[in-house]
Order: C-alpha cells, then sequence, then structure tokens
C-alpha cells in the first residue's frame, strides 16, 4: 500500500459515533481489563466489608460476653451473601463503573437486600426484633460507606484511565461487506461502552481502490496492514465480518491472525446461525463467534508474570556467585567483554536484545547467527564450549526475565539471520510468527523434549515450532513448572548442545 493509506490505519472517523468508539491514536497504550477491575472491586468490598463488621463487632462487644466463633461465622455468612446479592444487583458490570449513579445503585440495591434478608433470619431465628433494628442501624449505613467510597474512588479512577485513552479494548474489523455495516450500524445504534474501534481492514483491499472508506470509517488498509497496526497500537480485539460460507477467505484471514496474540471474533452470518455449540463473546452489545484467543490475557497474564519476576529474582540471588565465577573465568580464558548482546524477536515480533555469557573469541563473533554454531566450532572458546554444553551461557538472561522482555518458560528466541538449512526460519516454516504471541524463554517445551542446536534441515526447525505452538496452546502454571524441573534435571543439555 502507499503512505497515503497507511497513514489512515489508526485514524477511524464516524459522525456522531461516542467516545467510546473514538479511533485510536498512533500511541500503543494497554486497555484496562474490565475481568481484573471487577474482581479487585469485588475482593476490594469482601475486604472492607469484613473489616467493617469486624470492628462494629469489637466496639460492641467491649464489657459484654460474646461467643466469638459464631460471630465470625456470622460476619463471614453476611459478607458472602451480600457480595452474591451486589453480583446479582448488576454492581460488579464494568460499563456502570464510569458512571456515579449508575454504579452506587446496584450496590444501593445489593446492600439493602443482603440487610434485608439477614434481618428477616434473625429474627426468625429467635432474636429480638428491636435488638436486631438497632443491630442493623448501625451496620447497615456503614456497609452502603464503604460501598460507595470504594465506587467513587474507582469512578475517579476510571476517568483517569478514559483520559488517558485506557478504556475500552481496541477492536478492529475485517470487512467492508453487508455483515460489516450491519455491525458498524449496531455498534453505532448501541453506543458500546465497553471497546473503542481501532481500525477497519479489508483482505481485499488494494491502494488504488476508489472505495476508501465503510459508513464513514476510513479503511486502514489489508490484513498486511492490520497485522502491522496491532503490533503498533496494541489491538487486541479482531472482529472477522465475513460470510462464513466463503471458508477458503475465512480460512486465510484466521490463519494470517494467529501470528498476533490478539482475540479473534467472528461475526456470525445466516450460515453462522445455523452452526452447532460455539463459544461466544458480547462486544458492544453484539454476540459474536469466539474463533481464537490471546494465549495469555486477564488473570492467566498476572499469573505469568508472577511466576516469572518472583523465580528470576529468586533464582538470580541463589546464583549470583556462580555469575561472578563464570564471568571471571571467561575474562581469564581470552579477551572481550563478558556478556553477548543479541538482538532477537520477542512478544508480538518486537525487537530485543538477549544476554548470554560471551562464549566465542571477540573477533569471531556472530550478532545475527548468519552461521550456526556447529561441534567443534573453531570459533567457541574452551570456557565458552562448556557452557554451551552445559546450556550455563543463557543464566544472563534471568536479567531480561526482571526487565519483562522474557519469560522463564517460553518459545527461545531466534537470532534475525538464523537459517534451516539455507532458508531463514521465517522463510522455511508458514506462520513460524505465530510462535511469537508469548514472550520468548530461557527454556521451553521444544528444548526439555530434544530440538534445540543446530538446524540442518527445514524439519528440525519445524519440530522446534510445532512444540512451541503447542505451548502456547496449553499453557499453565503446571506445565511451566514441569518444563523447569526437566531442564534441571538436565533436559536443556545433550547431544545437541554445543
Amino acid at each position: 500500500m502507499g503512505n497515503g493509506a497507511r497513514s489512515t490505519a489508526a485514524s477511524v472517523v464516524v459522525a456522531g459515533l461516542p467516545d467510546s468508539l473514538a479511533p485510536a491514536s498512533g500511541v500503543r497504550r494497554t486497555p484496562v481489563s474490565a475481568v481484573i477491575v471487577t474482581r479487585l472491586l469485588a475482593l476490594a468490598d469482601a475486604v472492607m466489608l469484613l473489616a467493617g463488621a469486624a470492628a462494629w463487632l469489637f466496639l460492641g462487644s467491649l464489657g459484654k460476653t460474646l461467643d466469638w466463633r459464631i460471630s465470625t461465622l456470622a460476619i463471614c455468612l453476611g459478607t458472602l451473601v451480600g457480595l452474591n446479592f451486589l453480583h446479582l444487583s448488576g454492581a460488579y458490570r464494568f460499563e456502570r463503573l464510569g458512571h456515579p449513579w449508575q454504579s452506587l445503585a446496584p450496590a444501593l440495591a445489593g446492600w439493602t437486600l443482603t440487610a434485608g434478608i439477614l434481618l428477616t433470619a434473625v429474627t426468625l431465628g429467635g432474636a429480638p426484633l428491636r435488638s436486631a433494628l438497632r443491630e442493623a442501624a448501625i451496620w447497615y449505613p456503614a456497609g452502603l460507606v464503604v460501598l460507595a467510597s470504594v465506587r467513587l474512588l474507582l469512578w475517579l479512577q476510571i476517568g483517569r484511565w478514559r483520559r488517558a485513552g485506557k478504556i475500552g479494548r481496541p477492536v478492529a474489523i475485517v470487512g467492508t461487506g453487508s455483515i460489516a455495516r450491519r455491525l458498524l450500524m449496531h455498534l453505532k445504534a448501541h453506543q458500546a461502552a465497553d471497546m473503542r474501534i481501532a481500525g477497519i481492514y479489508d483482505d481485499q483491499f488494494e491502494s488504488s481502490s476508489t472505495a476508501t472508506s465503510c459508513l464513514g470509517h476510513r479503511i486502514g488498509g489489508d490484513l498486511d496492514d492490520l497485522i502491522a497496526d496491532i503490533r503498533r497500537l496494541g489491538i487486541t480485539t479482531v472482529i472477522v465480518a465475513q460470510p462464513l460460507s466463503a471458508d477458503l477467505r475465512l480460512a486465510t484471514t484466521l490463519n494470517k491472525l494467529s501470528l498476533v496474540p490478539v482475540d479473534v471474533r467472528v461475526a456470525p452470518d445466516v450460515f453462522g446461525l445455523q452452526l452447532g455449540r460455539f463459544d461466544v463473546t458480547h462486544v458492544g452489545g453484539v454476540t459474536l463467534l469466539n474463533a481464537m484467543d490471546r494465549p495469555l490475557r486477564d488473570w492467566r497474564w498476572i499469573a505469568k508474570e508472577i511466576e516469572d519476576r518472583v523465580l528470576a529474582a529468586m533464582i538470580l540471588t541463589l546464583i549470583s556467585p556462580l555469575l561472578l565465577f563464570i564471568a571471571l573465568l571467561i575474562r581469564l580464558d581470552s579477551p572481550g567483554p563478558v556478556l553477548f548482546r543479541q538482538k532477537r524477536y520477542g512478544l508480538n515480533n518486537s525487537l530485543i536484545e538477549v544476554l548470554k555469557f560471551r562464549t566465542m573469541y571477540h573477533e569471531a563473533r556472530d550478532e545475527n547467527a548468519e552461521q550456526l554454531t556447529r561441534r567443534n566450532d573453531p570459533r567457541v572458546t574452551r570456557v565458552g564450549a562448556f557452557l554451551r554444553r552445559t546450556s550455563m551461557d543463557e543464566l544472563p538472561q534471568f536479567l531480561n526475565v526482571l526487565r519483562g522482555e522474557m519469560s522463564i518458560v517460553g518459545p527461545r528466541p531466534h537470532a534475525l539471520a538464523a537459517k534451516a538449512g539455507r532458508l531463514l526460519y521465517q522463510d522455511a516454516v508458514r506462520y513460524y510468527d505465530s510462535r511469537h504471541r508469548m514472550k520468548p524463554g530461557i527454556t521451553g517445551w521444544a528444548q526439555v523434549n530434544g530440538w534445540r542446536g543446530e538446524t540442518d534441515t527445514v524439519e528440525q526447525i519445524r519440530k522446534r515450532v510445532e512444540h512451541d505452538l503447542y505451548y502456547i496452546e496449553n499453557w499453565s502454571i503446571r506445565l511451566d513448572l514441569k518444563i523447569i524441573i526437566r531442564t534441571v534435571l538436565g533436559g536443556f543439555t545433550g547431544r545437541h548442545a554445543y
């Protein structure tokens, strides 16, 4: 495409659209996760209600004899009942939290219903009605103040997020036909608050085309332009608005989108409504078929980040004497720096600088890995040969993990010019970039299964990529721990390690 067409990829304009559907700017922003915010709100409500009830119980019990076991059970059950009624009343619907009254009204309704149920249960249990009303007159408004305070603070924070452009997941739409037009009209009519349109794309778009807009939205380009904008703008969701009956065209679209870490949703046409059971997602009031998910999202992403940072910090602390000893050996063995820095592909094809202990003579270094290391490679130093055979040259990459560029477990990052035979990896394996949907790792499923070292044939890199994609599709903390244990027990060494 020409530069003129590309310049419009991130500037979608629709007359009359609300702010929530305003186009994303050219600045990459990480959108706020509605799931995480609402779960944290429920946790904050639980903590505040428990703390408030405990404080009230303590103050009310001064000078009195109290059965703490029964009182503690009553507080916990009351909080649990309250959270359930708050949920049923819609107090944890993210789209309501950005408006004071819409946020406070369901909290008021849910808490009032909770108080009524508990008051009825206490009086039916034999407690005097006057005493129960006196206690409720303190407990009910105190809980209401707590709930209202938390929501008002969150409302202020959501305002700051909205001004920073972090509210609403950035959504791209693929297609300009009748399905896409119906979808756009629906989104405009319902003023979806949980999304903002980041671009309209057409898989058959040509820069010379006279059709440059769809219902007022300027077309940002074809699928290749969409892939580039996903990486540049941080688009998290793509809605494919193409006929499901056009299976070849749809398959091509989905295959290309598998190269990037996005949620892919398919807007059903008439044929789609005749399909069997599908998982669905609701975006802006529209029901969409789930075609593909990001490998890590919401709590899974947080769990992976905590796992990486905590383990990396612990491991670096434990092995710091070993790192210093290896650094000393490298300096004594041959002149040159201790560390070797190499540009490699990271998450979403972004370039990162991977750290390794230097294992080659400094004057023979190969920064782009244009020639893979082979057995008895004359470029490798004596200390370097041992470090490579034991994979200790990878230990500085725990610093990459702490910097957030890598994970402990993930697809190994490959050098830019790495080849299988005479072909670059990305040319040797179709959809090779799919492995970049997660952060690269120090060790991985492919490595502990023996697929490491030189790649003389295309089959070797294909097997490595197959294992990487298996890991991405089946990620869990349990699988990570399994890979780490196998690595420690020798799964990252062997006859291919040199």
